[in-house]
């Protein structure tokens, strides 16, 4: 199929029933598909929106573009769960119906309210000349899952920003609600973080300048303000960033900076932190949503895919996952992601290993490993029968220690172009251990703890499930398979 601009903005109501069904029979039936993720029924799952907790349950959307694995018109997709790691999907909920959100329903966050769910998202719209207009939008959503959307936008693109203005998140404080939105300023042509109050959620609301974060690139996506151990952090998604700011090595990176405080009337950010850090320093991760559920724990669910990127499932007509949800904390300044307590759920014919280590995984596992300090070594996931292709893990634990994932001779390339490596430095001298969850074409590794997460995608033939250590290491494992979800 041709993806043309008329193809890829075509109304829902234009396709026809059959081809969702081709579509969604496709990406069911993948040997890439996830099973233990959030993934798309069909066609294009985008960033995680309205992350929040409502009606007793824990609420996540996605953007949706369900016709093909590409841009197009987004809707929203909800889903739900009780405990984190079980997701019940809930269909469509916010589709692009008004003249406020007619080129698609894009990134935003949701707060509870009483018995309803507060919805402040950006509605894409372009005009005759293809012009892009930002508009930030409001909508209601009930306990039975109905939206009704504001008749007026709450925020329109101030005069001193270009197009490029979206992805607000909604917060609360001193009886007050503030807005954070990703924004490009119209001068300098930088990016910044946009922030804005209201008495009310309906508005009005007051533009109350930028945050002062240093130099953010050209563009700030997705920005997220949680609090987490009591200090305030800001989670964003920087385009164009120096990397003598900070080094990266994806197209986009997913940063943070933790702060010791936050003026939100004022838009001061106080932080020790010299520069920001990679949220995520492996290969996928971009517009991760974080919130503070209501006892004030931190949670964070990312999108694993990358702007301007393709993958191999692309050509089944899907593409794209989200991560598994993560509790943050701070250790040192620094942010420590863990999988929460129910992901433990999922665990089933458990095995305890030492010596040499070469058995079949399967395509759904859980693998705890702890290599003993001084060594040096590899570790292959995702591996065929005879060891020679796979997810290398390379590690040092003595003087140097460092840990490298490669994952260029694991099946079939993916965006290549940004190296095919990704290395995180080690505590010299220590113990390395390693929470390793694979799921047919993801793999999550928390290092020491979730001092470091690395994520990404790979596409190896269906048969690549052997786990293999090199001969002679000094380790402890156990490893679990896991059901679906």
């Amino acid at each position: 199929m041709e993806w043309t601009r008329e193809k890829r903005y075509l109304p829902y109501d234009k396709w026809d029933a059959l081809t969702l069904l081709k579509l969604q029979s496709q990406a069911a039936r993948s040997d890439y598909q996830l099973h233990y993720h959030i993934r798309p029924s069909s066609g294009l799952l985008n960033d995680p929106n309205g992350f929040s907790y409502y009606n007793g349950r824990w609420q996540v959307f996605y953007q949706s573009y369900p016709f093909g694995a590409v841009h197009g018109l987004k809707s929203w997709v909800h889903l739900s769960s009780r405990d984190l790691v079980h997701w019940e999907n809930l269909g469509e909920a916010v589709l692009p119906d008004t003249p406020l959100d007619s080129h698609g329903a894009y990134s935003g966050s949701a707060k509870a309210v009483g018995d309803k769910l507060f919805l402040m998202y950006t509605g894409n719209v372009r005009d005759e000349n293809w012009v892009r207009h930002s508009y930030q939008i409001g909508a209601w959503m009930d306990e039975k899952g109905q939206v009704s959307k504001l008749p007026e936008a709450l925020i329109k693109a101030p005069d001193h920003v270009t197009e490029h203005f979206r992805d607000p998140q909604i917060l609360e404080h001193g009886g007050k609600y503030y807005a954070i939105l990703g924004a490009q300023d119209k001068a300098s042509k930088s990016g910044k973080i946009s922030l804005y109050r209201a008495e009310q959620l309906t508005g009005p609301w007051e533009d109350l300048g930028y945050v002062d974060l240093p130099d953010m690139g050209y563009m700030v996506e997705c920005p997220n303000l949680v609090f987490v151990s009591g200090k305030p952090v800001f989670i964003f998604c920087p385009q164009g960033l120096d990397k003598n700011v900070a080094d990266y090595q994806n197209v986009y990176p997913n940063m943070y900076w933790a702060g010791e405080s936050f003026d939100f009337d004022m838009g001061h950010f106080e932080t020790k932190q010299k520069a920001p850090v990679n949220l995520d320093e492996g290969f996928d991760v971009y517009a991760s949503q974080a919130f503070n559920a209501p006892d004030g724990q931190a949670y964070l669910i990312s999108w694993v895919g990358l702007p301007d990127m393709t993958y191999p499932s692309d050509s089944e007509g899907w593409a794209n996952c989200l991560s598994q949800v993560k509790r943050l904390s701070l250790k040192h300044g620094r942010l420590v992601q863990k999988p929460v307590k129910a992901i433990k759920s999922l665990r089933e014919a458990e095995e305890d290993f030492t010596g040499d280590l070469a058995f079949d995984a399967g395509a759904q596992s859980e693998i705890k490993l702890t290599v003993k300090r001084g060594q040096k070594g590899s570790l292959l996931l995702a591996a065929d029968q005879a060891g020679q292709h796979g997810i290398k893990l390379r590690f040092k634990t003595g003087k140097h220690a460092r840990l490298t994932v490669d994952r260029g001779e694991c099946g079939q390339a993916v965006n290549a172009d940004f190296g095919a490596s990704r290395t995180v430095r080690l505590p010299a001298g220590e113990d390395l251990d390693l929470r390793i969850f694979m799921d047919h074409s993801l793999f999550e590794i928390f290092v020491n703890g979730g001092a470091a997460v690395i994520t990404g995608r790979y596409f190896a033939p269906a048969d690549q499930t052997f786990v293999k250590m090199d001969k002679g290491i000094d380790y402890r494992a156990r490893t679990w398979r896991l059901k679906d979800m």
